[in-house]
């Protein structure tokens, strides 16, 4: 098998948007991945945090990720989350992203039962051998409970052909420097936080998987292209320009502040799964004015 599969640009954490009784809606689904192609995103990553996955069942996540597959049609690559803190249950999952098409699997560092490095790294190794797609390894300590060290994800890197790349979401740059500097010809490192996409890019980045490309696709995948291109000075500007909203996007926990804001654009009705309940009407009044500045809403 080819060793990694180099990835650049901006990939969509796609939000899962309900009807108002709770299911999932998949015209919406539709309408949100046709938009975000035309906003210009290199991938559509479904199922992930941002996708409220934990509160849907395995046939919804399969469902989930075989229609972002079949709306895209080839427009763009589909990355599609698959973890789990049963590698068994992960491996299935990945199978599945396999079958239907997916380009590649998103997979979340296990969490909850907190493994040592070199349970990550056997966790990885048995998706990786169990599957030919490429993987993503997904570090998100605030959620996991756990970091994925340097050198470990470097490790990986070296030692697992198809682990193409890492979600770093650790905000540890020490840690985001150190696989910058040294991590294998091909290999991706994309940043897991919209707000830290340009320095990490600055330090040797491929892109980002994003949460207000969401809400901003074209913007948001124009800066990610400068950032290829080092044009730094017209990246910074729309890094400035989208700072507010890539903020208040984690007011309060995501998706509920990015979905809030797409039931504003008339993309979703706002319908979470408990336990995310609606945003509150302090930071609605604040997401409602940064829209309206940023001309996604009428004043």
């Amino acid at each position: 098998m080819a060793k990694h599969r180099h990835f650049q640009g901006t990939g969509t954490a796609l939000v899962t948007p309900f009807t108002m009784d709770g299911s999932l809606d998949e015209k919406a689904l539709r309408r949100l991945v046709d938009f975000e192609i035309k906003g210009g995103v290199e991938a559509l990553i479904p199922v992930g945090t941002t996708g409220e996955s934990p509160t849907l069942s395995h046939d919804e996540q399969y469902r989930v990720i075989d229609v972002v597959i079949e709306q895209a049609k080839g427009r763009a690559k589909v990355f599609a989350g698959t973890g789990s803190n049963n590698t068994a249950d992960a491996i299935e999952k990945t199978k599945h992203a396999q079958n239907a098409g997916a380009d590649a699997a998103l997979v979340v560092a296990p969490y909850y039962n907190k493994p040592t490095q070199e349970g990550y790294v056997q966790h990885y190794r048995a998706i990786a051998e169990a599957v030919n797609i490429p993987l993503i390894v997904y570090n998100v300590p605030g959620r996991t409970g756990g970091n994925i060290e340097s050198a470990t994800t470097l490790r990986m890197a070296e030692e697992i052909p198809n682990v193409m790349a890492v979600k770093e979401a650790s905000g540890n740059f020490s840690q985001i420097m150190e696989i910058a500097r040294n991590k294998p010809k091909g290999f991706s490192l994309l940043s897991g936080d919209d707000a830290l996409t340009l320095p990490m890019m600055v330090l040797g980045g491929d892109g980002c998987i994003s949460v207000v490309a969401n809400e901003i696709p074209k913007e948001f995948s124009a800066m990610v292209r400068f950032c290829l291109k080092g044009k730094w000075e017209k990246a910074l500007d729309l890094h400035n320009k989208l700072l507010p909203l890539m903020n208040v996007n984690f007011v309060e926990a995501n998706p509920i502040p990015v979905k809030a804001a797409l039931a504003m654009m008339g993309m979703i009705e706002e319908t979470y799964r408990l336990p995310l309940v609606p945003l509150s009407e302090q930071n609605r009044d604040k997401l409602r004015k940064i829209l309206q500045d940023l001309k996604l809403i009428k004043s």
